[in-house]
């Protein structure tokens, strides 16, 4: 099911850029990491940064408008949230391309033993007739 954005419906591919233009900034992958650990607010999240809050606030906007976190209310607290479904996609397409260059270089393996081993009878006959010869 797409996600939205307001009232915008992403599709899937629009989804993916987002995601990973969101975690291409070195803020907000630390950020994910210390929501990986468990809910934080904006003031809990910001502690370890040399920023404004109001950085980390945008920086808070893009994950959440890339659907990697969302934000609830708890009485005067306003948490957010590792969005772990969001984390699918992105794992989807990296791991399909993983398993692709896997198979290319599995396959390059596979011509290499067999130039190898097509070659190795040649050197051995060439080997042997020298060796006979002296």
């Amino acid at each position: 099911m797409p996600e939205t954005i307001g009232t915008a419906v992403l599709d899937p591919e629009d989804q993916l850029n987002r995601a990973f233009m969101a975690l291409a900034d070195p803020v907000r992958r630390k950020i994910l990491a210390r929501l990986a650990l468990g809910d934080a607010t904006v003031n809990e999240i910001a502690q370890p940064f040399s920023v404004t809050l109001q950085a980390i606030s945008k920086h808070l906007q893009v994950l959440e408008g890339a659907g990697l976190i969302t934000r609830s209310r708890e009485a005067q607290r306003r948490p957010c949230h590792l969005n772990t479904t969001a984390l699918g996609p992105l794992a989807e397409w990296i791991e399909s391309y993983r398993l692709q260059a896997e198979e290319r270089f599995a396959r390059l393996d596979e011509l290499l033993a067999t130039g190898t081993a097509e070659k190795n009878p040649e050197k051995e006959k060439n080997n042997e007739h020298q060796h006979n010869n002296h």
